[in-house]
């Protein structure tokens, strides 16, 4: 075989390796069931707005890890998209990754609040409800905000007889795509209330005005939040906008206006296989200090 044919089959090699490699995420052990490990309790709710998205109903749950003993206030951390988070055999096993951290004392007790989008019930029968998800997480104001604040935490906290901290330093929120710019809208527009951002392959393009934000955050006044993106170069590109690009737009922008932040980029696409494998490690990096706040 001659050089030429060598380096040919090299490369031909090289992109068929490439190609079966990309998003070859794959779980640690704090990611999964260890013996001994104590379990959180995981409580199952419905909860009607009854002023921000009134007319909408939508499925939660609340992980409770067993260290909770109602002496201090828990820390919190709400999460959209609630239902892919939390599942036993899913790509992120939110609630497994809490029960192993806690109990290492790599995060603090912190309570869970895992919330799906909201759905107008349909008045006719056969038709499918009305999906709010896009207005909740993808619209650039206060609204979900408000709606975590004033509804859903107050809610949870006197449903199940939880003392929830209001130090917004001991707060996080967390999503997935269009969960994922929700979550950094609530801490910018509402720094006071929450201050750790978890966004997973997150929606920073426009589908309702998202690719702003990078030219925003280079000249708005510094908030003092932390924020941990992820995102791959196999992720969307389409009328919206280019995932990949808009992530580390938002990147350049928070390193610009010298943010504490952190930028996973990968070679995965639009799921939770990657940002599920390094969940661990992203909720080491955004509660790295509490120990020192406490």
């Amino acid at each position: 075989m001659t050089s030429r044919a060598l380096t040919f089959a090299t490369l031909l090699a090289s992109l068929w390796s490439s190609a079966f490699a990309a998003d070859d995420y794959t779980f640690g052990p704090d990611s999964q069931v260890q013996e001994g490990v104590p379990q959180g309790l995981i409580e199952e709710g419905t909860f009607d707005s009854p002023n921000v998205y009134k007319g909408t109903t939508r499925k939660y749950w609340v992980y409770i890890p067993q260290q909770y003993d109602g002496s201090n206030p828990a820390c919190v951390i709400v999460v959209q998209d609630g239902g892919n988070y939390l599942k036993k055999d899913g790509q992120c096993r939110a609630t497994t990754v809490f029960d192993n951290l806690i109990a290492k004392g790599d995060m603090p007790v912190t309570v869970g609040i895992f919330v799906d989008p909201g759905v107008y019930p349909s008045e006719r029968e056969g038709r499918e409800p009305r999906r709010n998800r896009s207005v909740e997480y993808d619209t650039l104001s206060d609204a979900y905000a408000t709606f975590i604040i004033d509804e859903v935490l107050p809610h949870v906290s006197e449903t199940y007889d939880l003392k929830l901290t209001d130090d917004p330093e001991q707060r996080a929120i967390c999503g997935i795509s269009s969960g994922g710019i929700c979550a950094f809208t609530v801490a910018w527009e509402r720094p006071d209330a929450f201050r750790k951002v978890v966004s997973h392959v997150g929606s920073f393009t426009n589908i309702r005005g998202g690719d702003v934000y990078p030219g925003i955050i280079r000249k708005a006044e510094k908030r003092p939040i932390r924020v941990f993106l992820q995102d791959g170069e196999n992720d969307l590109d389409n009328a919206h906008g280019n995932w990949p690009l808009a992530n580390q737009q938002m990147a350049k922008a928070l390193a610009f206006a010298a943010y504490d932040y952190k930028f996973e980029y990968g070679d995965g696409g639009h799921n939770m296989k990657h940002g599920g494998a390094i969940f661990p490690d992203t909720l080491r990096w955004l509660w790295r200090d509490w120990k020192e706040a406490d």
